[in-house]
């Protein structure tokens, strides 16, 4: 009889345990493992300009801390983009922050989060500049590359960004901070000096705001020929086409009503392809000889080559 009430009390002990335990896990603050992306990159600190700004759910404003003597709007822009950043086979982060709200200007930011255990740690903050074009993030080589539009030196802040730009950034182990790193283009090319009538276009990927992308199953088919008369013609997977544009100051472009050949061709990416271009508000060109050319309301872009 002992024996069963003490088996009856080890039963009780462990079932009080067990929800002990439970309620712990449930009530006790869990940090969520770094392979599950971006709910810890938008929940932690970034310095700015010496300033120190702990964002929850990828925002904050400056007024709601307590020790701040701005009144800034911090937010991060776009989705993080992933990848190792450090050669240890974890997935770090790469962003882009913005800061608004002293004066007119918008600045952004390139920050990188290093994925330390089971959380993320920012480095420091790039400037880019004041109410640049951003486009993409991209993953190369073990770096991250920002790729965005800004203005001629001297151009004033009303004109359109329309000289393309892509930032390479290194990341320091050792010091935990981040810099540029100048990458020599073989075959670089004056970007001022390009035209959209200079050659025909080959569509290589378009790529929106949200941080997904879309490229050519057939590559070499999806093309852009501009004329001087106003007229372009479009090349896809299935159908030819025709149209026209107009180019203003400042890199402005539209596009005219596109005409095609009616065809059908299974599995064709031609609607999504001459979707978007009406879509485009203005083109730049970059230094590695692509045209790119701009959504607009900062949708994204498509890029040629």
């Amino acid at each position: 009889m002992q024996k069963l009430n003490n088996s009856r009390i080890s039963i009780i002990i462990f079932i009080g345990a067990v929800i002990i335990l439970g309620i712990y896990n449930f009530t006790s603050p869990k940090t969520s493992e770094v392979s599950e992306g971006a709910g810890d990159v938008k929940n932690i600190s970034y310095v700015l300009d010496g300033e120190t700004f702990t964002l929850v759910d990828g925002k904050i404003s400056a007024e709601t801390v307590l020790d701040s003597e701005s009144k800034r709007t911090i937010m991060i822009f776009g989705e993080p983009v992933y990848g190792d950043l450090n050669g240890d086979g974890a997935e770090d982060a790469a962003v882009l922050l913005t800061s608004s709200g002293e004066g007119s200007g918008t600045f952004y930011y390139a920050a990188l989060a290093i994925a330390t255990g089971t959380t993320y740690t920012s480095t420091n903050a790039l400037l880019l500049g004041d109410r640049i074009a951003p486009q993409t993030i991209e993953i190369h080589e073990g770096r991250a590359v920002y790729n965005y539009a800004e203005r001629n030196v001297g151009e004033p802040m009303t004109t359109l960004p329309s000289v393309g730009k892509s930032l390479w950034i290194h990341y320091d182990a050792k010091s935990g901070e981040i810099g540029e790193f100048v990458k020599n283009f073989e075959g670089e090319v004056d970007a001022s000096r390009m035209t959209l009538g200079m050659k025909k276009w080959e569509w290589i990927r378009t790529e929106t705001s949200s941080g997904t992308a879309m490229t050519p199953n057939k590559a070499g088919v999806f093309t852009l020929t501009f004329t001087a008369d106003g007229k372009v013609a479009i090349g896809t997977d299935c159908n030819q086409a025709n149209g026209s544009y107009t180019r203003n100051q400042g890199n402005i472009l539209s596009f005219g009503p596109i005409m095609s050949t009616k065809m059908f061709c299974d599995g064709s990416q031609e609607g999504d392809f001459l979707a978007k271009l009406p879509e485009a508000t203005s083109y730049f060109f970059t230094t590695r000889g692509d045209l790119v050319l701009r959504l607009g309301n900062n949708a994204g872009a498509m890029r040629f080559k």
